[in-house]
């Protein structure tokens, strides 16, 4: 996963996942004009093990986080030595995008089996809410699911989707371990992985009150 090699930096390549854009109106009579940068929805998935009592997380390589890293003027060609990429490396919720035409629990369901190795029936999701990834540039939508798993259900090693190259390690956490790093003065995660552990831990840990 570390293997990062030949980095450097160009400008915006369109894709389909991705597409920036000038959002112009008028407010109180007034024009304006917004650079947004639209994506497509996604689904976010709290994953427990009851069987081992652990939380199932998963962690890759984040170029955004990376990118972070390295001065602007060092961007051409990045000195992997000076900036190791392990920096970048997020440990998360399992997550994927709404690239296809399929209700968010089916998305749901195929990303848990392809980054995580585990089959589950969509009856054992449940949707926690919706939530708007409101920022200054992004508007796009997440979908949280909660699930629990058991060994039996695993069928695979995970590790992502093979068609999209996608490389991910499978992390299973004793609960007290992610409660130990969400602690740290930086926690190299996104902001909903915060949120949904503690979410977790109010609304499904039955050990809460033995580890707070």
């Amino acid at each position: 996963m570390e293997d990062i090699s030949n980095v450097h930096v160009t400008d915006y390549i369109p894709t389909i996942y991705t597409t920036p854009a000038t959002l112009h109106y008028k407010q109180n009579n007034q024009a304006k004009k917004a650079n947004i940068f639209l994506e497509r929805n996604g689904v976010v998935i709290v994953l427990y093990n009851k069987t081992k009592d652990m939380l199932v997380l998963v962690k890759q390589f984040r170029p955004s986080v990376f990118h972070q890293l390295v001065p602007e003027a060092e961007r051409t060609s990045v000195d992997t030595n000076k900036y190791p990429p392990k920096q970048a490396i997020t440990l998360e919720f399992c997550a994927g995008l709404e690239d296809k035409d399929a209700p968010s629990e089916v998305v749901a369901q195929e990303e848990i089996l392809e980054e995580c190795g585990y089959q589950v029936p969509l009856e054992d999701l449940e949707q926690i809410f919706r939530f708007c990834n409101l920022s200054e540039t992004t508007g796009a939508r997440s979908t949280f699911f909660y699930c629990e798993v058991t060994e039996a259900q695993r069928v695979s090693q995970g590790g992502g989707s093979v068609e999209e190259h996608e490389i991910v390690e499978v992390i299973e956490m004793k609960v007290e371990d992610v409660l130990n790093y969400s602690r740290q003065s930086y926690v190299c995660s996104p902001m909903n992985f915060m949120f949904l552990f503690n979410w977790f831990l109010y609304h499904k840990y039955p050990k809460t009150r033995q580890i707070a």
